[in-house]
Formats: structure tokens, sequence, C-alpha cells
């Protein structure tokens, strides 16, 4: 099989690995995690701290086991489990790679969500998900676009029925606005908190926010990997599971393109409009690239012009003509 849970890592840099949890670690350095640790610095530090207790327990109740040994058990049972594999005794393991997971994966890399959950781990499959990617992901960007397209057929007789409404008593923007928050509240409800219930009665795990949490980072296709559903031990029906969450990424991702086309046809909230080159200037570059002459300053025509209108022509002089 071409993929597995993670990448492997050496014995030596695993077992480096498990005595690194084992200690504290030192504070980062970068601004990023500076900043987040005022937030998730006391809950690593309640982790730390529990985790050093329910070690110093097991080694006091069986005294017989060496630490060195632990320390080698704790590392194994890492590594099987980031490769799908559960240390749980009396566990029924459905197959990495039955077709709910294959099809779940295979969205994750042509949306560029990327869990990373699961990883190339031979040489074939590294090249096989390069070529993979490489093809799909600009067919599924061109797939998307043209799903956006036609529901923007929709959303354009709802903005003409709302002109048509609201039209003598609110301006263009206003009905625009109008129109952008009945978008957004659709999406808002039916792509992030209708969803986020239903994960949390399926995932027992999860509460509202973590749901809520799992549906923006994969909407906004982030794909950070903490949280994915049917990962969970005694699930059934985990592959249609991962079907129906597959859909639920395609169609909440043509909602939130969506969302952003609709944004940017209004002309006061695009700020890209701000930073575009007008019409008439591309065009006015272009001439000028295809002529091989470099564009003229504006202030130096201005300068040029009010010299040539100062100028004072006498019969004994030669007239200035521009140059056009």
């Amino acid at each position: 099989m071409f993929f597995a849970r993670s990448t492997p890592r050496k014995k030596q840099q695993s077992e480096s690995r498990g005595s690194s949890e084992s200690k504290a670690k030192e504070p980062a350095s970068s601004a990023a995690d500076t900043r987040n640790k005022p937030v998730e610095g006391p809950l690593e530090q309640h982790l730390k701290q529990h985790l050093k207790t329910v070690r110093k327990k097991f080694l006091t109740q069986f005294p017989c086991v060496p630490d060195a040994e632990l320390e080698n058990f704790i590392v194994e049972v890492i590594e099987a489990n980031n490769r799908g594999v559960s240390a749980v005794a009396n566990v029924t393991k459905d197959p990495n790679w039955s077709f709910g997971q294959s099809l779940f994966f295979a969205c994750t890399i042509l949306t560029t969500i990327g869990y990373g959950h699961v990883t190339p781990l031979s040489e074939g499959g590294k090249v096989f998900c390069i070529v993979y990617a490489a093809i799909g992901i600009p067919l599924t960007l061109i797939m998307l676009t043209a799903i956006v397209e036609r529901c923007m057929i929709v959303t354009s007789k709802l903005l003409g029925w709302l002109n048509q409404r609201l039209g003598h008593s609110h301006t263009q923007f206003q009905i625009r606005l109008i129109h952008l928050t009945i978008i957004a509240f659709t999406l808002i409800l039916f792509m992030f908190l209708v969803p986020a219930a239903i994960l949390m009665t399926l995932e027992h795990e999860w509460d509202f926010l973590d749901a809520f949490y799992y549906c923006f980072i994969s909407l906004t296709t982030i794909g950070l990997g903490d949280y994915i559903p049917g990962d969970q031990l005694h699930q059934q029906y985990r592959a249609l599971y991962k079907v129906a969450t597959t859909g639920y990424l395609l169609v909440g991702l043509v909602m939130m393109m969506l969302l952003l086309t609709t944004i940017y046809d209004i002309p006061e909230l695009n700020l890209g409009l701000h930073f575009y080159m007008k019409k008439d200037e591309v065009d006015e570059e272009k001439v000028h690239l295809r002529s091989g002459e470099e564009p003229a300053c504006k202030y130096t025509e201005q300068i040029n012009k009010s010299y040539q209108g100062d100028s004072v022509t006498t019969p004994d002089s030669p007239k200035v003509q521009s140059k056009d």
C-alpha cells in the first residue's frame, strides 16, 4: 500500500521524541508561539504534570518495570497509533484504506485542506501524490468555479427581487448588503451551525465548540488536522461517515466561494479595486510595452506642456513642435 498514517521515523528519533515528551520543553522563541503561550501555556503545563503523575504512579505500582523499558513501550505505542493501529485491547479496527477513507483522503488533497493525518510512505506513493495533486487541484478549482457560476444565477435572481421590492426606498449599496447578509446567514446556518450540531452528536468526545472549530478550520482550507471525524474507536458505518464528510466539505467550499464572489461584486467592499490598475492605464502600459518606449511620467508631461505654452515664438525664431 502506498500510504500509511504517518511518515516513519527512525527508532532513535522516536526514542528522543518520547524522552522529550516526559521532560518540560523549552519555551518557544518564535513570535507566534510567544503570542499563543498565555492561552495554550497553562493547558500544556497541566497535561505535562498529569503525564508525570501517571508515569510516576505506574512505576510505583510496578517497580519491576525499568524506566527505559517503559519509555520504549510508550514510543512503540505512539508509533503504532500514528500508523492507525490502536493499542487498546478488544478493538475492531476497520482498514485504513477502505473506500470511504480513500475518498476522504483524495478530497483533502484536491481541496488543499490537507489534514496531514495520512501521508505517503513509499517513493511511489510520494510521486503519485505529486502527480495527482498537480493535475487534480487545478481541475477541482475549475469544477468548483463552474458550480459557483451556476449558483450565481440563483443569487442574481434574489438580488433582482430585492431591487424590485426595495429599490424605491434603499440605495443600491444597501440592497447589496441585504443580499450579502442573506447569503452569509445561510452559509453560517447550514454549513457551520447545523453540521456542528450533527458532529457533536456523532463524535462523543467533541463539544459544540470543537465541532464548530472543525467546520471553520476545514472550510477555510486551513486543515490543522487536530480534529478529524470518523477516527474514533467503536464507530459504526465508518466508511459511510467518511463519504458524507467528503460531500459536506465539497458543498461547504462551494458556499464559501459563493460568499466571497458576492463580496467581490460589491465595489464598496472589494478592497482589490483600490490596488488594481484601471483599464485605460493597463491599455496605455501595453501600448508602451509593444512599442518598446518607456511610459512618460505624468509630471514630466505637465512640465513639457507648461514650458511649450509659456514659450513665445517670434517670426525669426523657429516654432517648437511637440512630439506626440
